[in-house]
């Protein structure tokens, strides 16, 4: 770990442009990202914190295919989305790119020729699956098939989803093409590729040896294992119409690989937030004073652990990350969270909703967030985090101290007089917060951290309930002057602290007591004797936070719960044809129109109701399976359809004689298959 760096580097995973973002990208990237960020600027550090929109690569082909639009729109549509998210929720990135970008089309291009000119890379030809129909090769993700290791029937040419293997196209059993359905053939194609094995000695010993104390344990694992199952060489290029032509002859039509390009991307950025501010860009990417930092999701630590790192140390200028913090993923109420599936709390949708409280959702996926293990956001959580720790607690304390001071004060912060030891021993906690919360936030202990800030709020809220000033006020109003004085120290002291987590609360909260933006340091909570001065004016009292009721919690229950029901109707699959049969054996089957005239439960049997059955020819008993989604109130005068010359069957001594027949919609709930037209009088004939 690097010791006292002169500047500090912070990248955030460049996200995709073929959709909006959601909690999960949030939760694992961004916000861990931007409370890092925002502390070392509190601190007075050299800070970049960069990102930008990632707008290459198969997937947007796929969603400019979808939607039947140019991969051109695709990318400036989500980009401005995915941007504005970013903005609405206090991401303080310095700076914020895109892949489409000349400077990083230049940037790129450079890079490859670089390795290209030195002999880094292996050219090869080899056997890539091909669509005769589209003409064209395909893409991993343009390719589904049956997954050699699971026998999952739709995982993709790069990964299965269900077991998480990484595959190659060709691995699959059974390909076929995505964009047209057609079985691809192999086909032979030229490209270069970057020999990871040339690599694995210096990779093992950097992290393996270099970083196994400081590096998180999910991460660390994570190379270990992909370095023990020997590395090999990955294709920089790929046949694709979408991306950055390959910068030398004999490469028409190629383009370099997305996760070539990508990461490049923060350095591409760099390079633009430099020209922008008059900076020199290279001591942020290759002095070795310079602390780099990847904040990532898992699915990512290979390409920044391993691929990157690779191709910066065959470029050979630049410096390796000192960390690669790599978050696990959050689930949505106990379901993985899927674009494609819409499963997902969506950042612009949300705010629809939650107008101005975008702080609750960043203190509660930070309160829960997947540190070391995959974690479950739910409502319900969200919630009781928003009503019983902000509002309840943080919001609580800043209420009490600022309108019982404007109450004594008409305002002003009062002069304290002699201290008792328990003001001592509040101020010198108070005192001691900066060093336990930078402690955890070093460290990237992100959940530790926001917990920390929060018994400073509770040390506030107990300090009040211990000295009652409302009630010493009228013996002691000279007492009162240092208990409010003490009160309003740990005020301001949260208003600083809690930037990093809550901005726009810290934001309304130095609004609040008068403080000016950027006059109070990290370091000034430990080293200031007053963080409000004596006679300084606060002003008046407004909530930080609002209670959040169940009626809008419920809304986004149902939200999802419709998302769940339309996700199991888009993708139920008819059951397959059963074995043919003759018109005799249909004709055989007398099915007829009925109406159900009385309907009891069964003694004893949770799912059989006994049903009187009005069937035209005459009126018959028939137990029917159905008593788990029907009551007999329900039944009775309902249209069914009955098979009346079934044989009978006696069911715990009750001779039913038919079938009524069912079906079941997409949520599973049976349904009476029942005439559609009325004035069908029982006993007609289906036939």
């Amino acid at each position: 770990m690097l010791q006292d760096p002169k500047r500090y580097t912070v990248t955030a995973a460049l996200p995709y442009t073929n959709g909006p973002i959601h909690i999960g990208h949030l939760a694992g990237v961004y916000v861990p990202g931007d409370i890092y960020s925002r502390f070392l600027r509190l601190q007075g550090k050299d800070v970049a914190f960069i990102c930008g929109s990632d707008e290459h690569g198969v997937a947007i082909s796929m969603k400019a295919k979808k939607e039947g639009i140019t991969p051109q729109e695709v990318i400036d549509k989500y980009h401005a989305i995915i941007k504005q998210s970013f903005e609405d929720f206090g991401i303080s990135f310095d700076n914020y790119s895109r892949t489409s970008a000349k400077i990083h089309h230049d940037t790129a291009s450079e890079f490859f020729k670089k390795l290209y000119n030195e002999g880094k890379f292996i050219e090869e030809v080899t056997e890539q699956l091909y669509d005769e129909q589209a003409d064209q090769f395909l893409a991993d993700r343009f390719v589904i098939g049956t997954c050699p290791k699971c026998g999952n029937e739709e995982a993709y040419g790069d990964q299965c989803e269900r077991c998480g293997s990484s595959l190659n196209a060709t691995d699959l059993i059974n390909p076929k093409s995505t964009i047209t359905g057609s079985k691809p053939i192999l086909k032979s194609t030229k490209h270069w590729f970057l020999p990871l094995d040339r690599y694995d000695a210096f990779l093992r010993e950097w992290i393996l040896e270099g970083h196994k104390n400081d590096w998180k344990p999910n991460v660390f694992g994570q190379v270990k294992s992909w370095l023990d199952d020997g590395l090999k060489p990955r294709a920089v290029t790929r046949d694709l119409d979408w991306g950055i032509p390959v910068p030398v002859e004999g490469a028409e039509g190629k383009v370099l690989y997305v996760w070539f390009d990508a990461p490049i991307g923060y350095i591409s950025s760099t390079k633009e937030w430099a020209q922008r501010e008059g900076k020199d860009w290279e001591p942020y990417w290759k002095s070795e004073d310079t602390k780099l930092v990847h904040f990532i999701g898992k699915d990512n630590i290979v390409f920044h652990c391993i691929i990157f790192p690779a191709m910066l140390k065959a470029e050979g200028s630049y410096i390796m990350p000192d960390n690669v913090p790599a978050n696990e993923f959050l689930n949505l109420e106990g379901n993985k969270l899927s674009t494609s599936k819409n499963w997902a709390v969506w950042l612009h949708e949300y705010l629809q909703d939650f107008p101005g409280k975008q702080d609750v959702l960043r203190y509660a996926l930070t309160s829960n967030a997947p540190e070391t293990k995959d974690n479950d956001f739910t409502w319900k959580d969200f919630q009781a985090r928003n009503n019983n720790e902000l509002v309840a607690i943080f919001g609580n304390f800043i209420n009490r101290v600022v309108v019982l001071t404007n109450k004594y004060y008409e305002g002003a912060v009062p002069a304290p007089n002699a201290y008792s030891d328990v003001d001592e021993a509040t101020l010198t906690e108070m005192r001691a917060y900066p060093a336990v919360i930078a402690s955890s936030v070093e460290r990237y202990r992100f959940r530790e951290a926001l917990s920390e800030l929060m018994n400073l709020a509770r040390l506030g809220n107990k300090y009040l309930a211990d000295e009652e000033p409302w009630k010493v006020i009228k013996e002691d109003p000279a007492r009162v002057q240092t208990q409010m004085y003490v009160a309003l120290q740990i005020a301001a002291a949260l208003s600083v602290l809690s930037e990093p987590f809550l901005p726009f609360t810290a934001a309304k909260l130095k609004k609040m007591l008068s403080i000016s933006e950027g006059s109070l340091s990290w370091n000034d909570i430990t080293l200031k004797e007053d963080l409000l001065v004596a006679g300084s004016t606060i002003g008046q009292a407004e909530l930080l936070f609002a209670k959040i009721e169940d009626e809008e919690i419920q809304k986004q229950v149902d939200r999802l719960e419709a998302t769940k029901t339309a996700n199991i109707a888009e993708n139920k699959k008819a059951e397959p044809q059963k074995d043919l049969i003759t018109y005799e054996d249909f004709s055989k089957m007398d099915i007829r129109t009925g109406t159900i005239i009385e309907a009891e439960k069964m003694p004893k049997a949770n799912k059989l109701l006994v049903l009187k059955v009005d069937t035209g020819i005459d009126v018959r008993t028939i137990v029917s399976g159905i008593a788990e989604s029907f009551t007999p109130e329900e039944v009775v005068g309902k249209r069914v359809t009955v098979l009346v010359n079934l044989a009978p069957r006696n069911l715990r001594g009750v001779e039913s004689n038919g079938m009524i027949l069912m079906t079941q919609n997409a949520e599973g709930k049976l349904v009476f298959v029942n005439p559609d037209t009325d004035g069908v009088g029982n006993g007609e004939m289906i036939s």
